[in-house]
C-alpha cells in the first residue's frame, strides 16, 4: 500500500496534554495505519522511545508495548543504537486481522486486494469441497444460521457481515483440517473488510446471498465438485465488484 493518508503528523506535539493514558493498543493502531497506509516507509526509523511516547501523549510502557504489538506482526524491529524501523513489505504478516483492518482505513492498492482474493480462490474451493465430504449436521446447521441472518441483516450492516464472516468459518471448520481452520480468523477478516470496503461509496452492486446459498446447497448435498464451483464463483463475482468499487 503505497497511497499515503491525509493524517495528522504523529510526531506532531499536541497543544494540550491529555489527562489520561490511551492504551497501547490504540497506539499500535495509529501507528500501523501509518505504516500501511505508506505514511511510514520501510526503512523509516521510528521516533525514539521519550519523543515518541511524549509527542503521542502516552506513557513509555504504552508506547513500548505498541511497538511490541507492530513487532508481533512483522512491521517493525527494533535494535540496539538502531532504532526502531520499518521493515519491509514481505516480512508484514498482512494476513492477520489488525494487519488487514489497519490497511483498509485508507485506500489499499488494487494489487493487494486481488492478493487477498487470489488467496481466497485457492483456498475457499477447495476448503468447501472437503467440507462438503467431512460435514456433519452441526457444520450444515450453522452454515444456514449464518445464511439466514445474512438475508435478515444484508451486507451493509455490521451483524450481516458477521453472519458471513460466520459463513465461511463455518466452511473451513468442517474441512475437519487444522491447517485450514487455523486460516478462519484471516479468511473471515478479509472477507469482512472487502465487502465493508467496496460500500464505502454506494450500496452493494448486487446481491451476493444467492451466490452463498449455492455453495450451502453443494456442501449440504455432500456434492464436493459443485461446492468448489460455487464457491470459485462466489470468489470471483466478489473481485469484480469490489474491482468496480474502486475505479
Amino acid at each position: 500500500m503505497n497511497r499515503r493518508r491525509d493524517t495528522r503528523d504523529l510526531t506532531e506535539r499536541p497543544t494540550t496534554r491529555g489527562t489520561g493514558r490511551r492504551h497501547h493498543g490504540a497506539i499500535a493502531q495509529k501507528l500501523g495505519i501509518a505504516i500501511l497506509s505508506g505514511e511510514y516507509t520501510p526503512g523509516h526509523v521510528l521516533d525514539a522511545e521519550v519523543i515518541a511516547s511524549e509527542a503521542l501523549d502516552v506513557s513509555r510502557t504504552a508506547y513500548r508495548e505498541a511497538v511490541q504489538v507492530l513487532t508481533a506482526k512483522g512491521l517493525v524491529e527494533s535494535r540496539p543504537k538502531t532504532g526502531t524501523r520499518v521493515l519491509p513489505r514481505d516480512r508484514w504478516n498482512l494476513l492477520d486481522p489488525d494487519v488487514l483492518a489497519w490497511a483498509f482505513v485508507g485506500e489499499p492498492d488494487i494489487e493487494f486486494i486481488r492478493g487477498l482474493f487470489e488467496l481466497r480462490a485457492i483456498v475457499e474451493p477447495a476448503a468447501a469441497a472437503l467440507a462438503a465430504v467431512r460435514h456433519d449436521d452441526s457444520d450444515v446447521s450453522l452454515m444456514g444460521q449464518a445464511l439466514d441472518a445474512m438475508e435478515r441483516h444484508t451486507l451493509a450492516s455490521e451483524e450481516g457481515r458477521a453472519a458471513d464472516r460466520d459463513f465461511h468459518t463455518a466452511i473451513l471448520r468442517a474441512t475437519r483440517n487444522d491447517a485450514l481452520i487455523v486460516l478462519s480468523s484471516s479468511i473471515g477478516a478479509a472477507v469482512n473488510w472487502t465487502t465493508q470496503f467496496k460500500q464505502r461509496a454506494r450500496a452493494l452492486p448486487r446481491n451476493p446471498v444467492p451466490d452463498h446459498r449455492r455453495v450451502y446447497d453443494a456442501i449440504a448435498a455432500r456434492d464436493a465438485e459443485g461446492a468448489g464451483r460455487a464457491m470459485r464463483t462466489l470468489v470471483d463475482l466478489a473481485l469484480d465488484d469490489t474491482s468496480r468499487s474502486m475505479k
